[in-house]
């Protein structure tokens, strides 16, 4: 493990990490009221979009399911140790149901909320969790930044207004479902600037919503079956990607996000991300491809 205060930007850190402990703090003192994804953003100093993403990564597990995690400990506890009824407790926690409530209660403990009131039973306990200032750096990652004009993609795109992490699980299918229909040819045949390649294209709306496009960069008229988008002008950490998808793809954005981002001066900007994927065989363990992190200078 490479600490960081070994790290040339140690500060930096050391405040990103202070920003996110703060975000988990406000969670725990919320388990029983409304969680604002917007607040938790605005605490780490990013947009929604970006902090949903970014927790998941830090922490190996998704925001919405910590919180529920959380929550569902706090009722383990609540049930054993007080006398508030099921239906109230349900209700402290955000579950509008006797049913809905007892559902997700035995997907965590296991058994009922009723059979967790009895002593002797074995309940499970997600603790709260905290970040500490280490860093692990296991190999080299090539970038390089890249500052562009606004330009414009073509392509096919789908638009999310569900919960952010379904969202994330949604856009594999979306990338099948373009394959199959015929059209990903039409798209390459567009390609006339950089990045040349296709590209994987998230745009954050309003920190709930994201539309997701599979593109080409073009300056070439748009086709009637397609959309266009115009990503616009901003700073980019480019970086390679080399070895079978998606499996190293992922790996690269988390090591981004948990390595890279909060040594290097800089924080996410409002921006799409973009992944550019290059003709070759994806399985193959050579294969590259390119992650594009929108950036700006911390202040």
């Amino acid at each position: 493990m490479k600490l960081l205060y070994d790290l040339i930007e140690g500060d930096d850190v050391m405040e990103w990490i202070s920003r996110l402990n703060e975000a988990v703090d406000y969670i725990e003192e919320n388990l029983d009221k409304e969680i604002s994804y917007d607040k938790l953003a605005q605490i780490a100093c990013c947009s929604t979009f970006h902090f949903i993403r970014m927790f998941s990564y830090i922490a190996d597990v998704s925001l919405s399911e910590y919180i529920r995690r959380r929550r569902l400990t706090m009722a383990a506890f609540d049930l054993q140790t007080g006398r508030e009824k099921i239906i109230d407790i349900a209700l402290k926690y955000g579950y509008d149901s006797p049913t809905a409530f007892n559902r997700a209660f035995h997907n965590i403990h296991g058994i009922s909320p009723t059979a967790a009131r009895k002593q002797g039973v074995s309940l499970k306990a997600y603790p709260h969790i905290s970040f500490k200032i280490a860093i692990k750096g296991d190999s080299e990652m090539n970038y390089k930044i890249v500052t562009k004009e606004a330009f414009k993609i073509v392509g096919v795109k789908e638009h999310y207004s569900m919960n952010v992490d379904e969202c994330f699980a949604a856009v594999p299918l979306f990338w099948q479902k373009t394959i199959q229909s015929g059209v990903v040819p039409t798209i390459l045949n567009l390609i006339d600037k950089e990045p040349f390649g296709l590209l994987g294209v998230s745009t954050c709306m309003n920190g709930k919503d994201f539309d997701y496009y599979i593109a080409a960069a073009t300056d070439k008229d748009t086709p009637e079956e397609l959309t266009e988008y115009t990503v616009p002008e901003c700073t980019w950490a480019v970086f390679e990607c080399i070895g079978a998808m998606p499996s190293a793809i992922q790996v690269l954005q988390k090591r981004i996000v948990t390595e890279w981002l909060p040594t290097s001066g800089y924080e996410y900007a409002n921006a799409p991300d973009i992944e550019v994927y290059f003709e070759g065989d994806q399985q193959s363990p050579d294969y590259k491809c390119e992650v594009w992190l929108p950036i700006t200078r911390k202040k």
